[in-house]
């Protein structure tokens, strides 16, 4: 009985990491009522009497902490035993059967035969580590290796993150606009499970979340999954992929509980001037919308151009900002990722936070050997490391936008950050292909060269280049895209009648 106990107080200890740490004699008790089988086990007097009158347990059986008690008193009837089950009957649960990927989805039913007399060339994928020719400093993997050897960071940490840690992750991105404490900080599985606490926490079934389009897909993935409705609000190309805020506005209403802002942009590459954010703001601030700002690619903008936290813009709009450290650090199966706390005169309160530290624990948060290697992964990259990978992404996508802006039937938007860039399709100049995902297949059958259809972001007739492959087979692949247009061009009859002129 005694190696249960121990079993139940460490299985606590694993949530509740500021227990006090007692011998398990004086922590656990056990009161065992033999004549009527009735068991109880107690933690420091929290919920659970030890006498038979159970005071802490509710009419269903449950006490304060949720856990059951059962009580069972002689021998069940045969008469009163329910019917057994004839045959296995076993069902997808309704989370399940709502949640889709719509990246997975669309690429999954694309029929995908390259060319055999050409190597394949994959712009697709966000992650830069594909290639090999971005690879993370040395001082990020030194400090994980460190961290590894130190034999500190083996075993279960608080859900939340590490206190050291998360003071670490507060004093580097705390500002005077915007100041931050550890206990504003709480670490995560990657930028993704941040962003699945922050619209969990803020968000019921039934209520909705305005999200950009195009935009991110797991922001649809995780909200409908929960119930949650999607509104899409525009973003305008001609503007540099702004945000529409008059179309954006127009779909607020009393259930819309959370506005995600994404800045710099996946999959547009934009970047926001502190206006726009302040634009941004002002609606959120009329409509007492907090906001979840996905800042995953935060400061990863191009020399020249300047970011801008949404944080520390804002005088009275709540934010819980995400971020990690896959895309700057280059290191996205490292899985840390963390959300920040802004709240704004008090707006957020305790229940907020309350929630996300709730909602933590269904997981054990994030990896604890790289909350070990944080401290010195934040405050030991050197400058050069950021400067020279912005630089080629830079570079990269200059390039793109050069070689592809002259193909007739594609028009593209030069991105300012992130490792993004997106391209439209005049479709009616293409008339071989329905849509944006059908010209995408056939580039890939054709010319080996693979890129997302938009649609994957709701946004048909666009297709998303990755630019953080290497520079000669960035070159490649945008000869083949002009060689595959020039082919698959048909000019307008209007277009016809102009030249005949």
């Amino acid at each position: 009985m005694q190696e249960l106990f121990i079993e139940i107080y460490l299985f606590y200890r694993s949530f509740s990491p500021n227990l006090t740490f007692l011998p398990i004699t004086s922590i656990w008790s056990c009161s065992c009522n033999m004549e009527d089988n009735s068991y109880v086990v107690k933690m420091n007097g929290n919920g659970v009497n030890e006498n038979n009158s159970l005071n802490g347990v509710n009419g269903k059986g449950l006490n304060r902490n949720g856990i059951q008690h059962k009580t069972v008193k002689g021998s069940v009837s045969k008469s009163k035993q329910k019917s057994r089950r004839q045959r296995w009957n076993i069902r997808p649960s309704e989370i399940s059967i709502n949640t889709l990927n719509p990246i997975r989805a669309i690429v999954d039913g694309m029929k995908l035969s390259p060319n055999p007399g050409k190597p394949m060339i994959a712009l697709s994928i966000g992650d830069p580590t594909v290639f090999g020719n971005l690879p993370t400093d040395e001082k990020v993997t030194q400090a994980l290796k460190d961290a590894i050897d130190s034999h500190k960071y083996n075993g279960y940490a608080p859900s939340v993150g590490y206190q050291k840690s998360r003071d670490v992750v507060a004093n580097f991105y705390t500002c005077p606009e915007a100041p931050l404490e550890a206990e504003d900080v709480v670490l995560t599985s990657g930028c993704s499970q941040a962003i699945d606490l922050a619209i969990t926490v803020l968000c019921n079934p039934g209520d909705n979340i305005l999200i950009p389009c195009p935009g991110f897909s797991l922001y649809k993935t995780l909200a409908v999954s929960l119930g949650i409705q999607v509104k899409l609000y525009n973003l305008l190309p001609e503007k540099s992929w702004e945000i529409d805020l008059q179309h954006m506005e127009s779909l607020i209403d009393d259930r819309t509980t959370c506005l995600i802002i994404n800045n710099p942009s996946n999959p547009c590459g934009s970047v926001y001037s502190k206006e726009h954010l302040q634009n941004v703001l002002s609606v959120a601030s009329k409509n007492c919308i907090p906001i979840l700002a996905d800042e995953i690619y935060g400061d990863m903008v191009f020399p020249g151009c300047k970011y801008q936290s949404m944080a520390s813009l804002s005088s009275d709009v709540p934010i819980l900002a995400c971020g990690g450290l896959a895309k700057r650090w280059l290191v996205p199966g490292w899985r840390m990722g963390w959300i920040l706390i802004h709240d704004r005169n008090q707006i957020f309160g305790k229940e907020i936070r309350q929630g996300l530290v709730h909602l933590s624990q269904r997981i054990m948060g994030a990896c604890t050997i790289v909350q070990g290697a944080i401290e010195s992964i934040l405050n030991d990259t050197p400058q050069e490391f950021y400067y020279r990978t912005l630089s080629f992404l830079k570079s990269n996508s200059e390039i793109c936008f050069s070689e592809l802006s002259t193909v007739p039937g594609l028009t593209l938007v030069l991105p300012a950050g992130a490792m993004y860039l997106m391209v439209g399709i005049e479709m009616e100049h293409f008339p071989e292909f329905q849509n944006d995902v059908q010209f995408t297949e056939r580039l890939v059958t054709e010319q080996s060269v693979f890129c997302l259809p938009a649609t994957a972001f709701e946004y048909p007739n666009y297709f998303r280049i990755v630019v953080t492959v290497p520079e000669e087979m960035m070159m490649e692949a945008c000869a083949r895209i002009r060689e595959f247009c020039q082919r698959h061009y048909r000019p307008c009859s209007q277009d016809s009648n102009e030249l005949d002129q």
